[in-house]
């Protein structure tokens, strides 16, 4: 009965009974193999690379399995709350391609019938089996202020013990109802404790899904459910939630392995079943000749955010979690290289133990492949939704050019072997900007960048043979005229014929064809001369000879 009084006193205005949430959040009727699986990050600053790629498995397994992926916000620590930080991992996930099939939208909307997804909005629901917690004797109230609590530290140290709350150490264990009401009256605040059941002399084994079989101490110590702001702590709110929502898998870093014990005493306590826990390493950087984990305040590209603004595809990431995620996963791709990735199915057995070395250079790779089997229409869109966001004058400009710009992306996206040019979007701009009229007037303000062995009037003398010779609707001997044109004007057909008797020329056809090149873009380095100047059409590239011949700009670099 003082068990009952306690939970009385505590909670006098929660009325519902655990049975009741059962009624409220039914199991879920899924087949037996299907994994329901969580990302629940707390909204305290930007998302980072681990979130995403924890985030990224978690997903995997639920929709390969053809289960349920959830987004859960762990958002009672307010003090640490960062605002707008929920919106910007619920766009991160999104743009990087990790669809949650419950949890809060963009707006703040809830989807899904096992909510509401923000720890915050689900207080009640935690009161209730805090209630019946106390009601049980499994839980009682903590009025030890923080001087309190290390005084008893202080003590425990000088006797070399264990220090922490428990056994005998723990005051107020056996604190009655009406001691607990005084206190009360005094406006003393308190924290609800678990009451443990478990000794440090005793062990716990249970198989991690990545790490296997792992023997730990029994948790000992009374830990804190319910904080002084009647708030839960991360490790109650978790385990209702993870009951509730009918979670079978949970992924997360190794940070929690030590935690592992009061989680599986705490479902036990609650009488849940625990769903099965996969901890993974941290992804790690390279920095000179060794590796660390990444820094929030030293490393920029530790966040999702430094990606997204790059313009690193969410696809490309993907891909090279992958990599990361089973190491067989690159077998299978040489294999089948043209199925999504999404077509292949992660085991928690073969994953990486111990942390992953995120490689930059590999990325890219990866990043280059993907972006190069995609169609030029394909490519705009993506360049378009990224450059909207980052890159307002780039969008600008492609948005007024659609078809052309379109053209210019799918120049060497032959199925046999495609140009792979762009690693990321951010790349896209500088590569391409010579196509664009404005750009091209700009750059050629300060000169055109010829090569130096060449005079202006040699390089007049070539754009005048060229502008009468080439045939845009012959455009397929386009070299061939080129090499005619070269032999007209005193420069060797080929290299061979330049290498046998250098001195009896002025050059070789690949002087002459830079010219032309130069004179179109004012860049030495571009994609092939003859499809460039198809996709820029007659009239541009006539106009840009026209402009160069005028010119009386002729500045050398």
């Amino acid at each position: 009965m003082s068990n009952e009084n306690m939970a009385e006193l505590l909670f006098p205005d929660v009325k519902q009974l655990p049975t009741d949430m059962d009624s409220l959040y039914p199991p879920r009727n899924l087949p037996a193999s299907a994994m329901v699986t969580r990302f629940a990050p707390s909204p305290t600053g930007s998302l980072n690379i681990g979130g995403l790629y924890a985030a990224l498995i978690s997903e995997r397994l639920a929709h390969q399995s053809n289960g349920v992926f959830i987004l859960r916000i762990e958002d009672t620590d307010k003090k640490r709350e960062v605002q707008g930080s929920v919106e910007d991992m619920i766009h991160s996930l999104l743009s990087f391609g990790i669809h949650f099939d419950e949890g809060p939208d963009l707006s703040g909307v809830d989807q899904g019938a096992y909510g509401p997804y923000k720890q915050s909005e689900r207080i009640q629901i935690y009161k209730v089996f805090m209630k019946h917690l106390v009601r049980h004797g499994l839980a009682y109230p903590c009025f030890c202020d923080p001087g309190d609590l290390q005084k008893i530290r202080i003590t425990q140290q000088k006797l070399k013990v264990t220090t922490g709350y428990y056994g005998s150490w723990a005051k107020h264990r056996d604190l009655t109802c009406e001691q607990a009401k005084e206190e009360i009256v005094k406006g003393k605040s308190f924290v609800l404790r678990l009451r443990s059941s478990g000794s440090l002399d005793r062990r716990i084994m249970y198989n991690d899904l990545v790490k296997g079989p792992i023997e730990l101490p029994e948790n000992e110590q009374d830990i804190v459910i319910m904080k002084t702001d009647g708030l839960p702590t991360y490790h109650f709110a978790h385990a209702i939630d993870d009951y509730l929502m009918g979670t079978t898998h949970v992924i997360r870093g190794d940070e929690w392995l030590s935690s592992v014990p009061v989680h599986i005493q705490l479902f036990e306590t609650l009488g849940f079943r625990a769903p099965e826990y996969g901890h993974i390493a941290p992804i790690m950087k390279q920095v000179g000749a060794s590796k660390r984990k990444f820094s929030k305040r030293k490393d920029l590209d530790g966040t999702a955010a430094y990606y997204q603004e790059q313009g690193y595809p969410g696809f490309a990431i993907s891909e090279y979690f992958m990599t990361l995620i089973n190491s067989d996963f690159e077998e299978w791709r040489k294999g089948n290289p043209h199925p999504s990735f999404r077509d292949f199915s992660i085991d928690t057995d073969k994953m990486n133990a111990s942390g992953a070395l995120l490689d930059m250079n590999k990325l890219s790779d990866i990043s280059k492949d993907v972006i190069s089997k995609l169609t030029g229409k394909q490519m705009f869109d993506h360049l378009s939704t990224w450059s909207k966001e980052f890159d307002p004058e780039l969008y600008t400009l492609i948005e007024k050019n659609q078809e052309y710009t379109v053209q210019i992306l799918n120049m060497g996206r032959t199925i046999e072997k495609p140009r792979k040019d762009y690693a990321k979007w951010s790349d896209v701009k500088i590569k391409i900007a010579f196509f664009y009229d404005e750009w091209f007037e700009k750059d050629v303000l300060s000169g055109y960048k010829l090569p130096a062995s060449i005079s202006i009037d040699a390089a007049k003398e070539i754009v005048r043979g060229f502008s009468k010779s080439h045939r845009f609707n012959h455009d397929k001997d386009g070299f061939e005229t080129l090499k005619e044109l070269a032999a007209e004007l005193g420069y060797a057909k080929d290299m061979k014929q330049y290498r046998g008797d250098p001195n009896r020329y002025k050059g070789h056809v690949g002087d002459v064809a830079m010219v032309i090149r130069v004179v179109l873009t004012n860049r030495t380095h571009t994609p092939d001369l003859f499809e460039m100047m198809k996709v820029m059409g007659e009239n541009r590239v006539l106009a840009r000879m026209q402009r160069f011949m005028l010119s009386s700009e002729f500045k050398g670099k």
